[in-house]
């Protein structure tokens, strides 16, 4: 079924009008860059790895183990 000749003219006026702001994002659409976790879970496993290289290094020294 083919278009009747208005559509085709709007459609082809609308492709027209948009030509040259292809790839252009708005201020409103683009995405602010936000972190994946948050700050809480960010320093709660910081805390975590930190504390428990700390730990394992006073497990050691403590023990007189250097190679295990």
């Amino acid at each position: 079924m083919a278009a009747s000749a208005r559509v085709m003219n709007h459609r082809s006026k609308k492709f027209h009008g948009n030509i040259h702001r292809r790839g252009e994002v708005s201020a409103k659409d683009a995405k602010k860059k936000e972190f994946g976790v948050g700050p809480v879970m960010l320093g709660f496993f910081c805390f975590v790895v930190i504390g428990s290289s700390v730990l394992q290094v006073l497990r050691s020294a403590s023990s007189g183990a250097l190679g295990t």
